[in-house]
């Protein structure tokens, strides 16, 4: 899916730009969000990446009221009809299905930014001068830009352009992706692409298609190929106790690790669950699925992942690890 601007200039649908990232590729990196994902993971703590399309989030706490401001009434083409506030004149929530234009000039003139955009388009220019402002740290860390979602391979074309213009530029590059997608697109973006970093959520694919919303074939035929064109691969997965978190499902993993990929991977991340991103689901009014799950203690989960991690070190003589390595 490739994006225009009214120009017809090429552009991407960016959810976010994070500087200063030490967890998502060597060094220090500039990560770049995606918008739009093909999977519905039911512990994701990036709602605002999932719909490719703009969204509005609210953040009532943050409204200054009507009382101090209403530039978010001014400037609406509805007079306001879309923007709902309490008997307090503090905002409430936005309907954007039956009134709103979907013009999103509220989240442009809001102070504060309790009406906050996720998604804007961005051309490949624009988001190379966001990247080269943070050259010194890529050259100071041996760091780079990792491209990440949402799902980077829903817009592969322009994910190609950015990376291909990242490489002309000396920067390093990574992708993270979930690599449910056609094998062509990932393929053309891979081409400028020097480390991927790609999840093995469950093996089983009926509970990864219960858990995700689709099957894991695509992904698991993706891997393979991945490691057949030699690209510098780490694996991660999301340890959720109750899902996937048990021994017979990371033994599932690194026997596939193991015997399908040969192995030849940079490092396999196990990776703790935290409920992440519950203010998010609430501004873009969306259901969290993990809100009755109860979180344990970190003194419950680290010794877990370090014993399975251990686990695969010997019996599977994987490179696995709990959590990230810091600048990898």
């Amino acid at each position: 899916m490739l994006h225009v601007m009214p120009s017809g200039e090429p552009c991407g649908l960016i959810s976010n730009v994070q500087h200063y990232t030490v967890h998502d590729g060597p060094g220090i990196r500039t990560t770049v969000f995606f918008s739009g994902c093909t999977m519905r993971c039911i512990w994701c703590s990036n709602p605002e990446t999932i719909a490719a399309a703009p969204q509005l989030g609210v953040y009532p706490k943050k409204c200054l009221s009507l009382k101090k401001c209403d530039y978010c009434i001014k400037k609406c083409p509805q007079a306001g009809a879309p923007i709902e506030f309490d008997d307090f004149g503090v905002l409430r929530a936005l309907n954007m299905t039956k009134f709103c234009s979907d013009c999103l000039k509220c989240a442009d003139v809001c102070p504060p930014s309790a009406i906050k955009l996720w998604g804007e388009k961005m051309t490949v220019p624009e988001l190379m001068k966001v990247i080269e402002d943070d050259r010194s740290f890529y050259d100071r860390s041996g760091g780079g830009v990792t491209l990440n979602g949402g799902e980077v391979m829903l817009q592969w074309e322009f994910a190609q352009m950015l990376l291909k213009a990242c490489k002309e530029a000396w920067i390093n590059t990574c992708v993270e992706t979930a690599l449910h997608c056609p094998a062509e697109h990932m393929e053309a973006v891979y081409e400028y692409t020097d480390l991927v970093i790609a999840d093995i959520k469950h093996m089983d694919s009926d509970k990864h298609r219960l858990f995700t919303g689709v099957s894991n074939e695509r992904v698991l035929e993706n891997l393979i190929r991945t490691v057949q064109l030699e690209k510098k691969l780490i694996i991660r997965t999301p340890v959720v106790p109750g899902y996937n978190g048990d021994e017979k499902s990371i033994r599932a993993s690194g026997s596939f690790i193991k015997n399908e990929l040969g192995g030849k991977i940079i490092a396999w991340q196990l990776l703790a669950f935290h409920k992440l991103g519950v203010e998010k689901y609430e501004a873009l009014a969306m259901e969290y699925p993990m809100k009755d799950y109860v979180s344990k203690e970190r003194g419950q989960w680290e010794p877990e992942l370090n014993r399975l991690a251990e686990m695969m070190r010997d019996e599977y003589n994987l490179p696995a690890q709990a959590g990230t390595d810091k600048g990898m």
